[in-house]
């Protein structure tokens, strides 16, 4: 059994039964609905169709990070048990998570001066930060120490590509991202904006796309620009859906029609409710392994 554990936060956008599986503790970040205080526990205590249909109807959720203590009460048990921790955090581009568990990473440590803590800034969100994660677990169960596999994960973790569509532009005229008027005239038109994480773990506009057929081409688009060995791509490709399933098949489809030597099946799994508080229903998010991003 391996000596040390790998952690991450819900925001890795996996499922509660494959974290579970995997033996993976995580820490869970909140969110806020109709007065009400709730974990992001990967849709246990609110399933997803709910949380999208109540946004859908006018529900403004807003979120919160894991705290300092939180973190503790997550790694110390661990400690405790004579294991040390690969800790795989949530783009510090978004979040202050990560600020948060390496100030109780230095508070543990100086607790268990026996014990290793590494506390990664993945740079990545969503299913994209748990396929980094899934990655880290293969190399740690082929037997790869900790100290490698942090150095391996930092040098990495700039190839794993987040792009991103919208369909649904509500949430992001509600939150102020773009302006009403912009909002109004998006939506008449169809148009639909493509985003992708830059450098520093931001979410950046890159392109307007017009119509739901042309962006998901166009996505499918950027992985054969920037996938490992372009079309010849033999690593994983996960998916993340907001309430669209219909539109992350016909993404997944297209992978597949073009990559044929993927490797296993196209993972679609669902944005949790913090990511999804700020894009609201209606997005779709590709992620793969490929060249470094430049900007």
């Amino acid at each position: 059994m391996s000596a040390y554990i790998i952690t991450c936060c819900s925001t890795a956008d996996l499922s509660a039964d494959y974290l579970r599986e995997k033996g993976v503790p995580y820490a869970c970040f909140h969110f806020q609905m109709n007065g009400v205080d709730y974990l992001d526990d990967l849709g246990q205590s609110m399933p997803f169709s709910e949380f999208y249909r109540k946004i859908s109807e006018g529900a403004t959720p807003t979120t919160s990070q894991v705290n300092v203590e939180e973190f503790v009460a997550m790694f110390e048990p661990l400690l405790k048990r004579g294991k040390d921790i690969l800790h795989l955090s949530l783009s510090s581009g978004l979040s202050g998570a990560y600020t948060s568990a390496c100030i109780a990473r230095d508070d543990l440590m100086a607790r268990y001066p026996g014990r290793k803590i590494y506390v990664v800034d993945t740079l990545g969100a969503s299913s994209g930060y748990g396929l980094l994660l899934d990655t880290a677990l293969e190399k740690r169960d082929e037997g790869m120490p900790i100290e490698s596999l942090y150095d391996w994960v930092e040098q990495n973790k700039l190839r794993l590509h987040h792009w991103f569509f919208s369909t649904d532009l509500t949430s992001y005229i509600r939150g102020g991202r773009i302006s009403k008027t912009s909002g109004v005239v998006g939506t008449l038109l169809g148009i639909c904006p493509l985003l992708n994480m830059d450098r520093a773990g931001h979410l950046i506009p890159r392109k307007k796309i017009r119509g739901k057929k042309q962006v998901v081409q166009e996505i499918v688009k950027m992985m054969e620009q920037h996938a490992e060995q372009g079309r010849d791509y033999s690593g994983k490709c996960y998916i993340s859906q907001s309430a669209c399933m219909e539109d992350a098949s016909a993404v997944a489809e297209l992978v597949k029609a073009k990559f044929p030597k993927l490797r296993g099946k196209v993972v679609i799994n669902s944005v949790g409710t913090v990511i999804g508080a700020h894009t609201g229903p209606g997005t779709v998010a590709l992620f793969f392994w490929g060249d470094e991003r430049v900007d």
